[in-house]
């Protein structure tokens, strides 16, 4: 398959954010991440994997996958910042939470289809239902009360309804099948538009810091993501997508949970838009390896 055809629509996407965001419009990033986190992803959920046939086995192999890189990134954003002298709780949120969602599930579909995007959204799952308890602990301390807040995330029930589905191998009927995939189909495009706005809008202070803390998150990531393929012996579609997710750049909400509880956002946001730029680079050359 060809790069570019996998990466034209993330792209185009994001330069439509881009441009919106040059032009001075009003854009609501916190409404309409709230929009896509609360509405879209877990109908999104729902559309792909109560409407195709999906291998078990893969899904699962892939949300192992998700759990053990999460574990070997927690352990590096734990040490790198502290060898370093800087904040653990400012930075080890950007280590362990990249941007599966709104760089990771179009590149997932683009470059290996539903299947793909299925896995994705399986690595997605398990990162979202520990980015909002965990993120919000690390960034916010004991005050944030992150679990209690999980239970509040419509996008943890849309994880357990598509797990049933799943598992008892069971199809929504059309009546509501059709509204769930016309509004999960707003996801992405507007996850990506939002990324696009954010790149804009945020500034890089740091930059040495900034593209340190980049190259460790995203080679970090790959590095991860190449062990943890090696030991479950991944391969296929299942290796493609663990790599790719593996190696996301920071995620944005990261940025939004520093400036709601203070842990440097200035920094983050470097981090965001400098792994970001790293990705472009980055991405293409996995997804040669890859295809």
């Amino acid at each position: 398959m060809d790069i570019l055809t996998v990466l034209f629509p993330v792209l185009v996407c994001a330069l439509i954010g881009a441009l919106w965001a040059r032009s001075g419009t009003n854009f609501d990033t916190d409404f309409i991440s709230r929009l896509v986190l609360n509405v879209g992803a877990p109908c999104l959920m729902l559309s792909v994997l109560g409407g195709i046939e999906i291998d078990l086995v893969a899904f699962n192999q892939t949300a192992l996958a998700c759990i053990l890189i999460a574990s070997l990134m927690s352990l590096a954003g734990w040490l790198i910042p502290k060898a370093c002298g800087d904040d653990v709780r400012t930075y080890f949120p950007s280590f362990v939470f990249p941007n599966v969602g709104n760089m990771g599930l179009p590149v997932c579909l683009f470059a290996f289809g539903d299947e793909g995007l299925a896995l994705a959204l399986a690595f997605f799952m398990m990162l979202s239902v520990a980015h909002f308890p965990v993120g919000i602990l690390a960034a916010g301390g004991s005050q944030a009360g992150g679990w209690r807040g999980l239970f509040k995330m419509p996008i943890l029930y849309a994880i357990a309804l598509s797990l049933l589905l799943l598992w008892f191998d069971v199809r929504l009927p059309e009546l509501l099948q059709n509204p769930i995939v016309l509004i999960g189909g707003m996801t992405i495009p507007l996850m990506l538009i939002t990324l696009g706005v954010s790149l804009v809008r945020l500034q890089i202070t740091a930059w040495r810091k900034a593209l340190f803390y980049s190259v460790c998150r995203v080679a970090g990531g790959l590095l991860a993501g190449l062990l943890v393929v090696w030991l479950l012996e991944l391969e296929g579609t299942v290796r493609g997508v663990v790599l790719l997710q593996a190696s996301m750049p920071v995620a944005v909400f990261n940025y939004l949970f520093a400036v709601r509880y203070q842990r440097q956002p200035e920094a983050i946001a470097g981090l965001v838009v400098t792994s970001t730029l790293l990705s472009f680079v980055t991405l293409p050359l996995l997804l040669w390896w890859l295809l």
